[in-house]
C-alpha cells in the first residue's frame, strides 16, 4: 500500500510563507529610515607640526581659509554646515562639511610655490568602531575629490540610538596610503594626524523646514523684505578680540546671528532694480565686540549698490551711518528667485578705519560680504554657514543629551616629531606683512 499523501496546506498560508521567505527580516520588521544630518561642524588641525613647518623658517609659507572655513582654538580649522544621513539602529553616520584650507610654501623665483596644497570639503563616514575622513585635495602630486585621507579609530564607541545630535571628541586619526600621496610622501602611511572632533544635528523624524513667514515675503514694484547680509568683519580681528591681549568676546542682539566665521544681519528690506544695477537695503541686528580697551558696536547695517559698486554702512563708534567697507558688486546675479552676491572682497574705508580706532589703515582687506535678496514669494535664503559661536552656549535643562564618545585610551596622540627645529609663526595669506590683528 502506498504511503498516504501529506495534507495540503492552505494556499493562503503557503503564499504568506513564500512572501516572508523572500522578503526576509525586512518584511517582519522594517528598518527605520535614515535620518537627515543638517547642521554641525568638524574641527581638525590636519597636523599641527605640518602647520608649523609651513609657516616656519624653512618653508616660509602661509595658509589661508576658503569657503567660509574658520579657526578654533590654537591650531584647528573649523569646517561648517554638515549635510548627510544617520541610521539610528546601526549607528552608521555619513556627513560632508564645507570650507577649505590652502597651504603654500617654498616660494620659487617665478612666484609659484613648491609646496601648494589645498584640503577642502571634508567628509566623514563611520560604521561600527571605525571610520574614514575624506576630503577634496589639490596639490603638486594629486588633484582629486573625496580622497580617503585618514582612518578614524572609534574603538569602544558606537553611535547607535542618538537623539537629535551626535558629538565626537578627539578621535585618533592616521594617514592613509592615499593621504600619503597627497602629502607627496612627506609623511608615510600610518602617520598620526591631529585628532578629529565633530558635532552634528540630527533632524527629527518627519521634520521639514517651515514656509517663509508672510512678513518675510517680498512686495511688488521693486520692493523686497526678508533679505540677509553676511559679513565676518575681519578674521584676525575676531581672533584678537578673543585672544590673550583683549581677552574679550562678542554678543549679538536684535536678531543678528553668529555663524562663527561670519555674522548674519537679517530681515533686510528695501528696493531693488532689475539686473542688480541698484539696491538699497536696511538690515536688523546688532553686533558688539568687548574686551580690554575695546568696545565696538555695529548696528543699523545698510547695504547700497549702484552701477556695480557696493558699500556697507552701520552705526559705529557713536556715529550714524558710517560707510565701513566698499566692495565690487558686479557679481550680484539673479538665481532661484534671489538676487545673490557671494563672498565679494571688501576694503576698509577711511571712515571705517577711524571707527576701528586706527587699528587698520584705509584700504585694508576685510572679510568678504555675501548678500541674498528674495525677488519672488517663498524664495529660500542660503543657509548661514554653521560654524558655531566662539563660546558654546549652555544647553537648557530640557535639551536632549548629546551622545558622547568614550574612545578607550584616546586622548591626544603624540605628534610625530619633524627632523628639524621650527618656529611657530601662524599667519594667513591676507595678513602677510601686517602684524596687526
Amino acid at each position: 500500500m502506498l504511503p498516504s499523501r501529506p495534507a495540503r496546506a492552505p494556499v493562503a498560508v503557503l503564499l504568506a510563507a513564500l512572501v516572508l521567505a523572500l522578503a526576509g527580516p525586512a518584511a517582519r520588521a522594517a528598518d527605520p529610515p535614515d535620518r537627515e544630518v543638517s547642521g554641525g561642524r568638524l574641527d581638525w588641525g590636519i597636523k599641527a607640526s605640518f602647520q608649523s613647518y609651513v609657516t616656519g623658517p624653512i618653508a616660509q609659507g602661509s595658509w589661508d581659509l576658503q569657503g567660509g572655513a574658520a579657526t578654533v582654538g590654537e591650531s584647528r580649522f573649523r569646517f561648517h554646515t554638515a549635510k548627510g544621513t544617520y541610521a539610528p539602529d546601526s549607528g552608521t553616520f555619513e556627513a560632508g562639511f564645507s570650507g577649505g584650507v590652502h597651504f603654500t610654501g617654498h616660494r620659487t623665483p617665478d612666484g609659484t610655490h613648491e609646496l601648494d596644497l589645498t584640503v577642502s570639503r571634508p567628509a566623514v563616514r563611520i560604521s561600527g568602531d571605525s571610520g574614514t575622513l575624506y576630503a577634496d585635495v589639490t596639490s603638486k602630486a594629486v588633484t582629486a575629490a573625496h580622497v580617503p585621507l585618514a582612518t578614524l579609530d572609534l574603538s569602544g564607541t558606537h553611535l547607535r540610538g542618538a537623539g537629535t545630535s551626535v558629538s565626537l571628541t578627539d578621535v585618533p586619526a592616521e594617514l592613509t596610503a592615499e593621504g600619503a600621496k597627497a602629502f607627496a610622501g612627506y609623511y608615510g602611511e600610518g602617520t598620526a594626524l591631529d585628532p578629529v572632533s565633530l558635532s552634528a544635528d540630527i533632524a527629527e523624524k518627519g521634520a521639514s523646514s517651515p514656509p517663509p513667514a508672510p512678513s518675510e515675503r517680498p512686495a511688488e514694484k521693486g520692493e523686497f523684505t526678508g533679505a540677509a547680509v553676511d559679513w565676518g568683519v575681519r578674521r584676525t580681528f575676531r581672533e584678537y578680540v578673543t585672544g590673550p591681549v583683549a581677552e574679550g568676546s562678542w554678543a549679538l542682539t536684535d536678531g543678528a546671528r553668529d555663524g562663527g566665521a561670519l555674522f548674519r544681519f537679517p530681515h533686510g528690506k528695501g528696493t531693488y532694480a532689475a539686473g542688480g544695477t541698484a539696491l538699497d537695503a536696511a538690515f536688523a541686528g546688532t553686533l558688539r565686540f568687548t574686551g580690554k580697551n575695546l568696545d565696538l558696536a555695529l548696528s543699523a547695517v545698510r547695504v547700497t549698490v549702484q552701477d556695480g559698486k557696493g558699500t556697507l554702512t552701520a552705526d559705529a563708534a557713536g556715529k550714524k551711518g558710517v560707510p565701513l567697507v566698499t566692495f565690487d558688486a558686479a557679481g550680484l546675479k539673479e538665481k532661484g528667485g534671489l538676487a545673490v552676491l557671494a563672498e565679494a572682497p571688501t576694503k576698509l574705508t577711511a571712515e571705517g578705519a577711524r571707527a576701528f580706532g586706527g587699528m587698520y589703515r584705509e584700504g585694508t582687506d576685510m572679510d568678504p560680504v555675501s548678500l541674498a535678496v528674495p525677488l519672488v514669494p517663498g524664495a529660500a535664503l542660503p543657509p548661514l554657514p554653521d560654524l558655531g559661536g566662539s563660546t558654546p552656549p549652555t544647553p537648557p535643562s530640557s535639551s536632549p543629551p548629546v551622545l558622547p564618545v568614550a574612545a578607550a585610551g584616546a586622548g591626544v596622540l603624540a605628534l610625530a616629531a619633524v627632523t628639524f627645529a621650527v618656529l611657530r609663526r601662524r599667519k594667513s595669506t591676507t595678513d602677510q606683512g601686517d602684524n596687526r590683528p
